[in-house]
């Protein structure tokens, strides 16, 4: 019984280094250079991708674990939702997995590590990262190109990721029609800048012991407090990875890219 164990966990490790170098293939290595500041991301673009067409386009996000300088490792979450036959046939975007430099941070967060659930504090009045402000850049460049619908860009994230999104939401509010935000958090004051202009859609685990869930249901609570009607998904029995059951709702896609500017 065992070894039997021990060889389904083996084909199922293979099937995943499988999957990721597939997905790897559909996200192209690219580089967004901006004075002698440098952000690796991947992007995927639609099936017969033509310039003269246009498409939404997504911003994903990753977490703390997934920062380095390998430009591959940003795809372990959620890439291969986008990358799936179906939701490409279905939903066809452009969409970019900038990687976040270890010494770096997506959010203005003041983390301590030293006990978990992890301590975090949001400053309201701070500069970007500058991982941050390369993202903000690189998607304004994006943003400026004819083949981006501009009524239909979205971002998402999950944890360190999930508080990028409600920050880069601050930061441009205008931007984005719609984003979700998975096991995140941030600062309650800057969601007046996005409450009523961006529809969200907030997940987290109830059972996480790494990022409180009170940390999303504090974004909620601004948020409706600010106008916005925000979606959430508190996951009874899910711990940090509730990414997992994110990706897993059939409906989450379907809701994302209906949303629009127009």
């Amino acid at each position: 019984m065992k070894n039997r164990l021990k060889v389904y966990a083996f084909l199922c490790l293979l099937l995943s280094a499988g999957s990721l170098l597939a997905q790897q293939e559909l996200y192209q290595k690219q580089l967004f250079i901006r004075g002698d500041d440098t952000l690796k991301y991947r992007i995927m673009y639609p099936k017969d991708f033509s310039e003269s067409k246009q498409y939404p386009l997504l911003l994903f996000l990753h977490g703390a674990g997934e920062r380095g300088s390998d430009n591959t490792s940003q795809l372990v979450h959620g890439s291969a939702l986008f990358a799936n036959e179906k939701n490409r046939e279905d939903f066809p975007a452009i969409v970019i997995f900038p990687q976040c430099p270890k010494e770096s941070y997506w959010a203005n967060a003041d983390v301590d590590r030293s006990s978990y659930p992890i301590s975090l504090k949001f400053p309201k009045d701070a500069p970007p990262t500058p991982a941050m402000d390369l993202v903000i850049n690189l998607m304004d460049e994006f943003t400026s190109k004819s083949f981006v619908k501009k009524e239909q860009v979205y971002v998402g994230g999950l944890s360190m990721g999930g508080m990028g999104t409600f920050e880069i939401l601050s930061r441009k509010p205008d931007m984005f029609a719609g984003a979700i935000a998975i096991c995140g958090g941030g600062n309650t004051e800057l969601a007046q800048y996005y409450a009523t202009k961006v529809p969200m859609w907030i997940f987290h685990g109830a059972n996480d012991d790494v990022v409180r869930p009170h940390l999303s249901v504090d974004m909620v609570s601004a948020i409706l407090n600010y106008g916005g009607k925000p979606n959430f998904n508190l996951y009874a029995k899910d711990n940090h990875n509730s990414w997992d059951s994110t990706f897993a709702e059939p409906g989450l896609l379907p809701w994302l890219f209906s949303q629009s500017k127009l």
